[in-house]
C-alpha cells in the first residue's frame, strides 16, 4: 500500500469550489441573467442542477466545460472564476 502525502484538505477543496461558485453567481447577477438562462446557454437541462452547482450544494460544483462555457457566455477571462472572495462578502454569509 502507498503512503502518499495529502496534497490538500477537503476544506481547502470545498473553499476552492465555494470561491468558484461564488464568482459565477456574481457574474451573473452583473449581467442580470436568470440561472434558467445561464443554466441552458451552457447546455445544462436542469436549473436544479445549476442552481444547486451555483451556491454549491450537496457537493454539486461546475467542471472545466461549464466553466470554459460560462467565460465565453460572459465574456471574461477564466482567471476571473478563481478571484478571492471579498472579506466583506465572507463576513455577510456568516451572519
Amino acid at each position: 500500500m502507498l503512503n502518499l502525502p495529502e496534497i490538500v484538505s477537503q476544506a481547502e477543496i470545498d473553499e476552492f469550489f465555494h470561491t468558484i461558485s461564488f464568482n459565477v453567481k456574481r457574474l451573473r447577477k452583473q449581467r442580470g441573467l436568470s440561472q434558467l438562462e445561464v443554466a441552458l446557454s451552457i447546455g445544462q437541462k436542469s436549473v436544479g442542477f445549476y442552481a444547486h452547482t451555483e451556491n454549491y450544494r450537496h457537493g454539486k460544483h461546475f467542471n472545466l466545460v461549464h466553466i470554459f462555457k460560462l467565460s465565453r457566455l460572459f465574456e471574461v477571462e477564466l482567471s476571473e472564476f478563481f478571484k478571492p472572495i471579498p472579506q466583506d462578502e465572507i463576513n455577510k454569509s456568516k451572519l
